[in-house]
């Protein structure tokens, strides 16, 4: 195993942080991982380097995962069963499952990121969440060195959440997850306004799982920058639930104040709208700024660093609590 010393981690996180890794190491195979595991048990691991913000050089071991592979598992009359290895990238697998008719991932297409990755945060998009596919992960607990599976109900998912947020944070390094697809009978989801027009416009009646996905690639590149391109991670703030108390309250200064129903007593409200009523759309300072589509995304224009971009974020939470009474609450993982 090549143990490198000080490698620069702009290429291995979306923002383009360029921070430095004392030592480093990529790793591209099981048995790779287990013999790093004998000896290391404090290290800092990436993946796709999506859901980050890197504030300062990381003193511990950091621990690439770029395992990679796919297979069939199981194939029934509706249904396919699949494990998907850490380091394969998300949206190519996605397009990988739509060319060979695999529903139920297609309305997640385009978004940045590893598959390891996915169950962390439980991703989700255009009225579908990740945990709805996924069968099983697949993770070597650090201290032990042993494999553990962690069935769809253990992973404890919630909206943006599981227990490797929580309980099992730093215990576990995320080796596979399994999914479970339909291979006919899809159940598409358009009911997301956004999709509805983009198929509306191109004369789609009667979508495929291909057709949907395309919509939702062109509805994030024409709100979201790539991360090729500019430096960003996607949305920045978890987008606030409420108590209808609170909504009907809010909705007297500000009656355009859109909102979700969640249950009876609480409405999802979009963090964005709130961010772009404070004025902090397309504001820039220095090279950190709001986005100019996307009020919920913070980009690094060049050469932010990632101390300067997650003071935008507090500022941007302070005055949105300050004007609305909702606290935002930061999506990305911070690095501090």
């Amino acid at each position: 195993m090549n143990i490198q010393k000080n490698i620069s981690l702009k290429k291995y996180n979306t923002f383009g942080i360029d921070v430095k890794a004392k030592r480093f190491i990529s790793i591209s195979s099981f048995y790779e991982l287990q013999q790093l595991l004998k000896t290391e048990k404090d290290f800092f691991l990436i993946s796709g380097g999506s859901n980050m913000l890197l504030t300062k050089d990381l003193d511990t071991l950091v621990v690439h995962i770029d395992i990679k592979g796919t297979s069939i598992d199981r194939i029934e009359e509706h249904s396919v069963s699949l494990t998907v290895n850490a380091g394969e990238d998300w949206h190519e697998f996605v397009r990988w499952c739509i060319a060979e008719n695999y529903g139920g991932l297609e309305n997640l297409s385009l978004i940045p990121g590893n598959v390891g990755t996915c169950p962390i945060q439980n991703i989700g998009a255009y009225g579908v969440e990740v945990k709805d596919c996924i069968t099983k992960v697949e993770a070597l607990e650090i201290e032990t060195g042993k494999l553990v599976s962690f069935s769809n109900q253990e992973c404890q998912f919630g909206y943006r959440n599981s227990i490797f947020k929580n309980e099992a944070k730093g215990k576990f390094v995320l080796t596979s997850v399994s999914f479970q697809l339909t291979t006919n009978k899809h159940q598409l989801n358009t009911s997301y306004g956004a999709i509805e027009k983009e198929l509306a416009d191109q004369n789609i009646t009667k979508p495929t799982l291909k057709n949907i996905s395309d919509a939702v690639i062109a509805i994030r590149k024409s709100k979201l920058p790539d991360p090729k391109e500019i430096g960003n991670s996607g949305s920045f703030f978890k987008n606030p639930v409420i108590s209808k108390a609170l909504f009907a309250a809010l909705l007297k200064e500000h009656p355009n104040l859109p909102s979700y129903p969640v249950s009876d007593t609480q409405v999802k409200v979009p963090a964005g709208w709130l961010v772009e009523q404070i004025g902090f759309k397309g504001k820039r300072f220095g090279d950190a700024g709001v986005h100019t589509k996307q009020a919920l995304v913070l980009v690094n224009y060049g050469n932010a660093t990632g101390l300067e971009i997650y003071q935008l974020a507090k500022k941007i939470q302070k005055t949105v609590f300050s004007t609305f009474g909702i606290s935002l609450e930061i999506e990305v993982n911070v690095i501090s």
